[in-house]
């Protein structure tokens, strides 16, 4: 039987004496711990249970450039990239697979931080150990910053699409739309490529009007450094690129 506990959190007992913790439709603000306890009469048990999305991390900055979001302004820009603002806990899973990156971002409990792997002068010092950089909490004053997002959602499909040409901003959107699809988030494309391996080598819009691609086998000619998105930032809206749709799942 099932006993509804707000909405998506629910009680299943397939027997007496026996329950289990059921979540379903879950989204990416639902990692923490979670607490059940179950009350027989004069007796309960209590127990909790930690749970972790896994994802990918990724920086993200404001179309003007480094260090233009405020702590808001950085939750509404991973929103916006189907994505929410990481945690020092993603942040670091994502510095012990690789990421090394110099610029300091917003992370969801308020500080700034950023993840190194490769020590050096420009970027807090070549005598300090790799690791995870931190400028403590700046949540007291409109600080700016850029934003780490963490996106493990992808519920449909993410491919490059170039129908005759290559297109303007506008022209892309229109592609997508008239494939039935809509044009690619920057989460989604992060998440196609960390999760499901695509990889292309042709630039191509993303909704936020970058330009972007995926590659997961670095060659000649398409990132011979190591794997990744490679981004070719804001670029004017009339440049002509292919474009990345995202089809969802029927």
């Amino acid at each position: 039987m099932f006993l509804s506990i707000r909405g998506r959190v629910q009680l299943r007992q397939n027997f007496p004496e026996d329950a289990a913790l059921v979540m379903t439709q879950l989204q990416l603000n639902n990692t923490g711990r979670y607490v059940c306890e179950v009350v027989d009469g004069l007796e309960d048990k209590r127990t909790t249970v930690d749970l972790e999305l896994k994802g990918v991390v990724f920086p993200y900055q404001h179309r003007l450039g480094r260090y233009y979001l405020t702590f808001l302004e950085a939750k509404q820009a991973c929103e916006q990239q189907d994505a929410t603002v990481a945690t020092f806990t993603q942040l670091y899973q994502a510095w012990e697979e690789g990421l090394n990156w110099c610029n300091a971002g917003w992370l969801a409990d308020g500080t700034v931080q950023y993840p190194i792997t490769q020590p050096r002068a420009t970027c807090g010092g070549s005598g300090l150990a790799p690791g995870i950089r931190s400028y403590g909490k700046r949540l007291s004053q409109p600080h700016r910053y850029d934003a780490f997002c963490f996106s493990s959602s992808l519920r449909g499909k993410v491919y490059y699409f170039q129908p005759s040409g290559k297109m303007n901003l506008t022209e892309a959107r229109q592609a997508c739309e008239d494939d039935e699809a809509q044009i690619a988030k920057v989460g989604q494309l992060y998440a196609a490529w960390k999760l499901t391996g695509l990889d292309h080598c042709n630039a191509g819009w993303l909704a936020d009007g970058s330009v972007r691609y995926p590659i997961t086998r670095p060659r000649r000619n398409c990132s011979l450094s190591e794997p990744g998105v490679r981004s070719f930032g804001f670029p004017p809206s009339q440049d002509k690129h292919g474009v990345y749709c995202y089809k969802a799942q029927e």
